[in-house]
Parts: C-alpha cells; sequence; structure tokens
C-alpha cells in the first residue's frame, strides 16, 4: 500500500523516464520479496493466494467485456471476427508447433498450455498507444476489441488442457471434455443471468429515481465477483461466467454513462499492479535458480513475432486495412497481466517442473514484450503522423 501510494505521487514524473507502472511494481517485487527473509513475504502455495489470482483475472475479464465498444463512427468492421476466429487459433497453433521444435520430448498438452498463456495480447504496456490521436482509429478499435475478447476465449481451453495434465490417471479424455463443456454450459447461463438480471435493474433503478449514477458504481464493482462465485458454486467455470456477465452489463453501464465503470476498473488496476508485483518476485526466483535457457529467450521472440504476426496480417487481408495499418496491428500484440494471471495460475496448479516451464517462458515473453513494444509505440505513432493524408480525421 506504501508502493502504491508513493506511486500515484510520482507517476507523471517517472513516466518522462518511460517507467511505468507495470515496470515499477515488477522491480519492486523483485526487490522486496528477495532473500531468506523479505520485506513482503509471498506464500504462492497459499490456498488464499491462488483464489486471489482467480478473482483478478475474474474482474479482469469482467472490465475487458464492458471495454470492447462498437466503434459506430467507423461505419463497418474492424476485423474483430478474423483477428479472434482465425488470427488467435492460428497463432496458438503455431506456438504449439514452436514449442514442440524448441523443446523436444515435452507433452503435447503442456505446450498448449504454455502457448494459450503467451499468444493472448494485453495492452498495459502500450496503454497510450490507444488514446493517441495519431493512430487511425480503425487500428486502435482492432486492438482494443482484440485484447477485450480474447483472454475471455482463451480462459477456458486454458483450464481444460491445465487439468488434461493434472487430472488423475483413471480419468478419461471424453470424461475431461464433458466436464469442460458443462463448466462452460454452467458459466455461460450464471454470466448471462447475472448480467441481464443486473442490467434490468440498474436501468430501472435510474429510470424511477431510486439511485444516482455515483452510486450504481458500486453495483458494477460487485458483478464480476457475484458472477464468479455463483458460477463456481454450481461447478460452473468462474472465468467465462465474469465474461459473459461483462458482456450483457455493458449496455446498461454505457446508458448509465462512463462513470459507471470507474471504479470497477480502478479495482482493475490495482489488482493488475499487484500482478506486476508478484511477477517480479516470481521471476526473480526462477531466473536466480536456473538462469534464462537460449530456447525460452527463442521461443519468447518467435511468439512476439512471427508467430502473431503473420496469422494477424493474412486475416486482415482484405478487409479494408493497408499494409501499413495490417502491419501495425500484428506487431502491435503487446503482453502483460492477462499472460502473467494465467502463468501463475499455471505455476500454482501444475506439478513444479511444469508449472516453472510455463512461468519460465512467460516471464521472458512479458519482459521482451514490455521493452520491445513500449520502445516502438512512439515511433509508429509518428509514423502514422507523417504520412497522414492532408485533412484526413483519424
Amino acid at each position: 500500500m506504501s508502493l502504491l501510494f508513493v506511486w500515484t505521487l510520482v507517476s507523471e514524473r517517472l513516466a518522462r523516464w518511460s517507467i511505468t507502472a507495470p515496470i515499477a511494481f515488477a522491480v519492486a517485487g523483485i526487490v522486496l520479496t528477495r532473500g531468506e527473509d523479505p520485506a513482503v513475504p509471498l506464500d504462492l502455495e497459499a490456498h488464499a493466494f491462488q483464489q486471489g489470482v482467480e478473482l483478478v483475472l475474474a474482474v479482469m475479464l469482467f472490465t475487458d467485456a464492458t471495454e470492447a465498444r462498437n466503434y459506430e463512427r467507423l461505419g463497418r468492421s474492424v476485423g474483430e471476427g478474423r483477428l479472434l476466429c482465425l488470427a488467435l487459433p492460428g497463432s496458438v497453433g503455431l506456438a504449439t508447433l514452436a514449442g514442440a521444435a524448441l523443446f523436444p520430448g515435452t507433452s503435447w498438452w503442456l505446450l498448449g498450455v504454455a502457448a494459450l498463456v503467451v499468444m493472448p495480447m494485453d495492452l498495459a504496456p502500450v496503454a497510450t498507444f490507444l488514446r493517441d490521436e495519431r493512430v487511425p482509429l480503425r487500428v486502435r478499435a482492432a486492438l482494443n476489441v482484440e485484447g477485450g475478447f480474447n483472454d475471455g476465449l482463451i480462459s477456458p481451453l486454458f483450464v481444460f488442457c491445465v487439468a488434461n495434465i493434472v487430472s488423475p490417471r483413471g480419468e478419461s479424455f471424453a470424461s475431461l471434455v464433458l466436464n469442460a463443456l458443462k463448466g462452460v454450459a454452467f458459466a455461460v447461463l450464471v454470466g448471462t443471468v447475472v448480467g441481464m438480471l443486473a442490467s434490468r435493474l440498474v436501468r430501472r433503478s435510474l429510470d424511477s429515481g431510486w439511485a444516482r449514477p455515483a452510486g450504481l458504481r458500486l453495483s458494477a464493482l460487485a458483478l464480476p465477483f457475484l458472477s464468479y462465485a455463483a458460477s463456481v458454486l454450481i461447478g460452473g467455470n468462474g472465468f467465462v461466467a465474469a465474461f459473459v456477465c461483462g458482456l450483457w452489463y455493458a449496455h446498461a453501464a454505457h446508458a448509465v454513462g462512463h462513470d459507471n465503470l470507474e471504479l470497477t476498473h480502478d479495482a482493475a488496476h490495482v489488482m493488475a499492479l499487484a500482478v506486476w508485483f508478484t511477477f517480479g518476485k516470481l521471476a526473480a526466483d526462477e531466473f536466480a535458480q536456473d538462469g534464462l535457457p537460449l530456447a525460452v529467450v527463442g521461443y519468447a521472440l518467435l511468439a512476439l513475432t512471427a508467430l502473431r504476426f503473420v496469422p494477424v496480417y493474412a486475416s486482415l487481408t482484405g478487409v479494408g486495412f493497408d499494409v501499413a495499418e495490417r502491419s501495425t496491428v500484428g506487431w502491435l500484440g503487446s503482453r502483460g497481466v492477462t499472460s502473467i494471471v494465467f502463468a501463475v495460475l499455471a505455476y500454482t496448479q501444475l506439478p513444479p517442473d511444469e508449472g516453472a516451464f510455463v512461468f519460465q517462458v512467460t516471464a521472458a515473453t512479458v519482459l521482451l514484450s514490455v521493452v520491445l513494444h513500449g520502445v516502438t509505440a512512439e515511433p509508429v505513432a509518428r509514423w502514422f503522423a507523417r504520412h497522414a493524408p492532408e485533412g484526413s480525421a483519424r
């Protein structure tokens, strides 16, 4: 809490030196959790810690769903369907094959978990890029919509692959598939009921004058926790439930006004900083023991470049993007909190060697992304500013 308070006092000053909140909290995690008697001890094996990480992901999925805007003034698709249905599966498939080539002898299920962890994009390391008016709106819209939906689509597949690794030997593949489908079905049901009911109640309360918009901010904050808990209670996937609930509630939230979601977004931001702090500890522990294998660095570089760029560039062909715009969407797929949360869940749920493998490739990918995407985002924006047609509206 002291770190959070100090950061709020100096954040603007440090931003001039390209020191972002993720970097600051990751470094703090490295410094404050090291040694036999650390200043901030973290017990990653504690059940409460694992539940806390799961709730962080639930809140993030909810806010991602509510942030997926329609961008009406564009008047046409930004390729979101192709990005989610073609590029994302293509990237995960290529990442799995690349893992098989770089890590021979590794099980396909573990390679699948690693691919699902490192491929979802998260725009936290380049958040200012989405608000940069020098960049065409359709480029920012494509990145924003993809970032809002890809983790929600990947979460049930991640849970399924982890379950195949840790499940008892006597449990059949068909049983695992059936359990996964049941979990998703229950989650969709719970998320729909909670989100739809909350949306209608909020609208009615506002129209009747029973509540003010400012007071309704707390209702939005309660929903990801409520949908997650209700889904888990009946055997559903809590992550999917939170995401579906956010999709339903987004309409009511925007009808009430943008302030309705500000408290939830602030809570998600604070939780994300806690994740970056935990990431610092895990990265320091893992790399202090084994270092950073060359194969892991190579896999991370491939995940950030060709394994994403090629499927994205190909999928956006023919939807109104020029070469520079397709290249920008393919390149600026930064990795951040989403990958870290998935990696922490894998680290705490998988056997030690498998969990360490997933976290190593994630740590390398995220660290390289923070550097590469953070350095190149501003030059990309400047390029678009120089090549903008006269009188064009971004």
